[in-house]
């Protein structure tokens, strides 16, 4: 489904290692991609040397070769395809996005319009899935809840988990993107007790979701069409970031042959882990500790101290050392969603107001870049649209589940492609004998 995905440019540079302890060197080359940093290509340094490199959590190591998404922390830069994210996000929407990640360029009106009718047709789920809800706790998290039913989706759907085929793969694709939005309604209605609600094919992506989630059988439910806007640009910022935690997990699932069902579920779990999607419900829980906002300045105070290990949640990012370009999307939508709801005496999101307004005026922040992150703006605006914290991650996996669709199939097709099977340098005991029981002290 990918037609970009073609080789790294050819190039004549190496690399040259020397060990000191032989005095041997060898050459490694050295590759380019489009943009950012080259790579040296070391899958021949164990033939050649013995050695294997030491990178925990992959910090300095391309795992893959890829045209989908590429950043620049340093400079602030996000880009889809080669196309900005702030553009798409002020001129796109999510599924036409949906159809650029997948394919690799921006849909004509023909190509849109089909894209559209398929995902919409494939937005109902099998009706014996609502019985499997019945297995899990009324009190169940969301997440739970998502990742055990995305898992057996697979269960379901015999006739698109044949990886091998490109059309079984197209469908599998177009029934993760469509059905994750009714999942995720799904698991948010059991938590309450509420009748699941069916989606309809007039409202579009974000707008069905909110219906979902939000609408009841006995009224007609109205959507907010700034609410829905602010729904859909949190699903394309949040649609793909390159090779995070839960998309390495999607990709190292898939490297095994497994059914893309499972491989969604695996990137489910591995987002569900506070240091990769609970951010947002980090920077509430933060919010609520404050408490008031003439505890402001005490909190940053504690921030600053370097020996009290407070964090200041939704501020700064690990991969952007400048304005992460999301939240400059976000700020706008955030503001416009709490004047729309004419939310002025909520004392939480007062407290965000002021704190973001604080921070973005003192000199601590300012010269460390620490400016405010998707995650601050995306726990505002979802708690003014009646999201409860639980349902955040959730949120985020429904976006991100186009991305990790097309890093699976983008690695399916990638014929350089292998099972992933990380090295490790040992340091447990080395080789030793049986004892018998009674001979041990």
């Amino acid at each position: 489904m990918d037609g970009n995905n073609t080789k790294p440019a050819a190039s004549n540079a190496t690399m040259t290692l020397t060990d000191n302890s032989t005095g041997r060197s060898i050459e490694l080359p050295v590759i380019p991609g489009s943009v950012g940093p080259k790579v040296i290509d070391v899958r021949s340094l164990y033939a050649k040397t013995g050695y294997f490199t030491y990178d925990p959590g992959f910090m300095a190591t391309a795992a893959c070769r890829s045209s989908i998404t590429y950043i620049d922390g340093d400079q602030g830069i996000l880009m889809y395809r080669g196309y900005p994210i702030e553009e798409l996000a002020e001129k796109s929407n999510f599924l036409e996005v949906a159809y650029l990640l997948l394919n690799g360029e921006l849909p004509n009106p023909t190509q849109r319009d089909q894209f559209v009718s398929d995902i919409t047709h494939h937005t109902m789920v099998h009706e014996q899935i609502t019985s499997f809800f019945r297995g899990f706790r009324r009190d169940a998290h969301p997440m739970a809840v998502l990742c055990g039913v995305v898992g057996a989706l697979s269960a379901f759907y015999h006739d698109s988990t044949d990886i091998n085929d490109p059309y079984q793969r197209m469908v599998a694709s177009h029934r993760l993107i469509a059905k994750l939005p009714t999942i995720g309604a799904m698991a948010y209605k059991y938590s309450l007790g509420q009748p699941f609600m069916y989606p309809k094919n007039s409202l579009g992506y974000a707008e069905n979701f909110l219906h979902m989630t939000f609408g009841v059988p006995c009224e007609e439910y109205k959507v907010n069409p700034v609410l829905a806007r602010a729904m859909d640009r949190i699903f394309i910022l949040h649609a793909d970031h390159e090779q995070n935690a839960s998309t390495a997990t999607v990709r190292n699932a898939g490297s095994s042959g497994a059914n893309p069902f499972a491989c969604i579920a695996a990137g489910i779990a591995s987002l569900w882990g506070p240091a990769h999607g609970g951010a947002n419900e980090a920077v509430l829980k933060m919010l609520a500790r404050i408490g008031d906002k003439k505890n402001i300045p005490e909190f940053i105070s504690h921030v600053k101290n370097k020996n009290e290990h407070e964090i200041q949640f939704g501020f700064g990012h690990r991969v952007y050392k400048n304005y992460d370009p999301r939240a400059r999307v976000l700020r706008e939508s955030c503001h416009q969603v709490l004047d729309e709801l004419g939310i002025k005496d909520d004392p939480l999101l007062d407290l965000a107001m002021e704190l973001e307004k604080i921070s973005l005026n003192d000199e601590y922040f300012i010269t460390r870049k620490l400016y405010p992150n998707v995650d601050f703006y995306s726990g505002i605006i979802l708690k003014a649209m009646g999201f409860p914290t639980s349902m955040f991650t959730v949120l985020f996996a429904i976006a991100r589940t186009v991305g990790w669709i097309a890093q699976w199939t983008e690695m399916i097709e990638d014929p350089d492609t292998k099972i992933g099977r990380p090295r490790q340098l040992f340091t447990g005991a080395t080789e030793r004998h049986y004892v018998p029981i009674n001979q041990r002290h």
